[in-house]
């Protein structure tokens, strides 16, 4: 049975149990009603004395569907866990050292549950039949693999598939015997809606740490790789290193240089490039949307701005690779007489793509921190007798930095971490020049260029792109860091 299955049968039966929850509590309170009419004891709501029954509905719910979804993952994860081990177990003990004969039984056994095949006398007798009979339907196995393997991933899949069917059994019983249970405590004193609550509650803190978790298990997965780096590369000749060239190969770092200071020098001069394009024309695009503009105007400028935040980062490459950054090579080879001096890949062209594509990120950020400035502020300026632009620059400004200042972050670490646009539009060289209208290069593309191709993972030439993205990661949290200090600074200061 499929996870598929499993899940629509334990949802159904959480639905089933929400209807069935509320009409007891409705049973209940309407039979309530009565009891208290034939006393004679004054007229009764039907409504229970603490919960609605709808938070009797939801309560059968939550003890049905997840219990059975928490044993659908954990029926999940160690099926997985056991499959591995009973592959392990079978392989011959000279192969298991290598992770790569695990790798090729696994995807055997995906091959083989995808052609079809119920048992093993159905199956091609030699790995090499297998393997033509898994390209004539469009599967790839590798050419290196043997005959034994063929029976090890039958049995895999039969255990994988034995644990499936338990899991699913089990599963299923227990959404049964927890909407079981629900339905049974429904009873009029009963606190369904402070449960549900609680329940909800504890849902909103586990949504709120997963960021968390999974930013420090980001940190720590990029870490471990970077110590492994920095046991083959000395740290000083990675940070302080001025020339890169990893020197792709598989015989470890024998004659490389992994030097971060043309890489972190590009990345920083596009950004700021890109910036000294975007900020001007993001935040005068805002002050004339919130303070100038009328509603009329306002609702056709606003959502065309914002409609550049839409188009693909790959759209942006083509155009600077095609277009702008040939027009930009002609039209400098035209003032200087025939020899250009902006060459079609370069600084220069990256950031001015990448700070078009900016220009929604300031201008929407920004307007809306301008337009929830108080109008008692605007007015009160007005009345003091300062014109428009001087309210703009020594009110509206001023007490909406703290804003303005967030949208510049955004803005700076959207820009660090842009790749397509600089891949495209600066190339891939990675060179010290503090002239705009050369080629350069950022972490980001080297990341990717790094961990794509045949090298060995453990290889310097590929943990070196864990360095990377921990350096990055290092700068945009030094940014976020200093711009929260300014936020904090000026805010003081105005409220």
């Amino acid at each position: 049975m499929s996870a598929y299955w499993v899940l629509t049968i334990i949802l159904c039966i959480a639905a089933i149990g929400y209807f069935l929850g509320a009409q007891r509590a409705e049973a209940q309170s309407a039979a309530a009603h009565v009891a208290r009419n034939e006393r004679n004891a004054g007229p009764a709501a039907k409504i229970f004395a603490h919960s609605l029954p709808r938070y009797h509905g939801w309560l059968v719910v939550i003890f049905s569907a997840i219990p059975a979804l928490f044993l659908v993952l954990v029926f999940s994860a160690g099926s997985s866990f056991l499959v591995e081990q009973q592959i392990k177990s079978q392989l011959p003990p000279e192969v298991v050292q290598n992770g790569l004969a695990l790798g090729l039984v696994q995807n055997l056994a995906e091959a083989i549950d995808t052609l079809g095949y119920a048992d093993r006398s159905a199956a091609p007798a030699t790995y090499t039949d297998l393997a033509s009979a898994a390209a004539a339907r469009g599967l790839t196995l590798a050419p290196n693999g043997a005959d034994y393997m063929i029976d090890i991933a039958f049995a895999a899949n039969a255990q994988a598939n034995t644990a499936r069917i338990v899991g699913a059994v089990v599963a299923v019983l227990v959404a049964l015997a927890g909407a079981a249970y629900a339905l049974s405590r429904i009873k009029l004193r009963l606190r369904a809606r402070n449960q549900v609550e609680n329940v909800v509650l504890w849902t909103l803190i586990a949504a709120s740490t997963i960021a968390i978790l999974t930013t420090i298990g980001i940190v720590l997965s990029m870490l471990s790789e970077t110590l492994r780096f920095f046991s083959e590369i000395s740290p000083l000749n990675f940070f302080f290193g001025t020339v890169w060239d990893p020197r792709f190969g598989t015989t470890g770092a024998e004659g490389g240089q992994f030097g971060l200071i043309p890489l972190l020098a590009g990345t920083l001069y596009i950004a700021l490039v890109s910036m000294l394009f975007a900020v001007p024309v993001g935040l005068m695009a805002a002050i004339y949307m919130g303070e100038y503009a009328s509603s009329k105007v306002r609702s056709v400028v606003k959502p065309l701005l914002e409609l550049l935040a839409g188009i693909p980062t790959i759209v942006y490459g083509i155009f600077a690779v095609v277009t702008l950054g040939p027009f930009l090579r002609d039209l400098s080879a035209a003032l200087a007489g025939g020899t250009p001096f902006i060459q079609a890949q370069s600084v220069f062209t990256a950031g001015l793509v990448m700070g078009v594509m900016l220009i929604p990120v300031v201008s929407s950020l920004s307007d809306d921190v301008i337009t929830a400035v108080p109008r008692a502020m605007r007015d009160g300026s007005l009345a003091l007798g300062a014109t428009r632009s001087e309210t703009i620059r020594k009110v509206i400004l001023p007490a909406a930095l703290p804003g303005i200042v967030g949208a510049l972050l955004l803005t700076g670490s959207r820009a660090i971490g842009e790749t397509m646009i600089v891949v495209l539009a600066a190339g891939v060289a990675a060179r010290l020049s503090i002239n705009p209208f050369e080629a350069m290069t950022t972490i980001t593309v080297k990341i990717v260029n790094q961990l794509t191709g045949d090298l060995e993972f453990d290889s310097p030439q590929t943990l070196v792109a864990f360095a990377l993205g921990l350096t990055l990661f290092a700068v945009t949290l030094g940014m976020n860091v200093y711009a929260l200090y300014i936020v904090r600074k000026y805010r003081e200061q105005y409220e």
